[in-house]
């Protein structure tokens, strides 16, 4: 990966800007669709975040999609906490108890560097990042001005404001977030957020006008553009259904999407009947063969 991650196009100037009006969420947030205008420098948001970020582990990760991994792996991040409180995550330790240390901006550009420098990875992979946007920003600023020039990917829940996302444009280069309900009972019922699928999917049109379908490079590594999940949950055909329609009818053709059929009850799943079981194979095989009758780029 060469040196066109789309940051590097931006002045100074106009990146430390960027990190300002970020910052400016920290007295009172609203970073994320919940916009619970908390002053983070005195209390945690909703999401469970204080002013400083925290970071649970990061270094090569051979686990994500084949276009980020290549030969050396995708450089993630993993930050503690979200704004989404899903009864299912897999990584709740993180997310929903907080596992992690805190770090400095300072500290968060070295580890870019380091994921760059040390470990060769094709790209920085930005775990769980919405609530620490201020903070990345600026590790990114200091970052590309001691030689930071891989892309930037944005991985995320979904649930996300297109007004910050603007923050972004022209600085993360591939979009990876996670489209997870269309029903908004299930979005209530599953990750307390009633609203998911109307904030995701305007979300997810400005992630796409910003980088547009996902362009890969001559050794089929991801270089830009927009790269979208969905995890089958059990009894949800239905609503995968529909997250496909939207994804067919109004994103770019070139949108990569990856069905994911790991779904385990994981965290408090087991609490709710309906989701104590892994999604069968005829279910999985059910989406996929709907994605294909739409005509959607399928991960592999």
């Amino acid at each position: 990966m060469g040196s066109g991650a789309s940051y590097l196009k931006l002045s100074p100037g106009e990146l430390k800007e960027r990190v300002l009006q970020a910052q400016g969420h920290l007295k009172a947030c609203r970073l994320c669709p919940r916009e619970c205008g908390v002053d983070r420098s005195r209390q945690k948001g909703v999401c469970g975040a204080g002013d400083t970020a925290q970071v649970s582990s990061f270094g090569p990760h051979f686990g994500e999609e084949r276009v980020l991994v290549g030969a050396w792996g995708s450089g993630t991040i993993f930050f503690a906490h979200c704004s989404l409180r899903c009864v299912f995550c897999q990584n709740y330790q993180l997310s929903l108890l907080g596992q992690g240390l805190p770090v400095t901006s300072e500290q968060l550009a070295t580890m870019m560097l380091i994921i760059q420098d040390r470990y060769r990875c094709a790209n920085v992979n930005l775990v769980t990042p919405t609530h620490y946007l201020p903070q990345i920003l600026e590790a990114v600023l200091i970052a590309s001005q001691r030689g930071l020039r891989i892309p930037l990917v944005y991985n995320c829940g979904g649930y996300e404001r297109v007004e910050v996302l603007r923050l972004l444009e022209g600085i993360v280069d591939i979009y990876m977030p996670d489209l997870k309900y269309a029903s908004p009972e299930r979005a209530c019922r599953y990750s307390q957020a009633a609203d998911y699928f109307p904030k995701a999917c305007l979300a997810l049109k400005e992630m796409d006008r910003q980088v547009g379908g996902l362009k890969v490079n001559e050794v089929g590594i991801a270089e830009r553009g927009l790269l979208i999940r969905h995890l089958l949950l059990p009894g949800g055909l239905e609503d995968t259904r529909r997250i496909l329609e939207f994804i067919h009818a109004e994103l770019s053709g070139g949108c990569l999407v990856n069905l994911m059929d790991q779904y385990y009850p994981a965290y408090k799943a087991r609490d709710y009947q309906e989701l104590s079981r892994r999604v069968r194979g005829e279910e999985f095989r059910a989406a996929v063969d709907y994605a294909r009758q739409l005509g959607l780029r399928l991960a592999t």
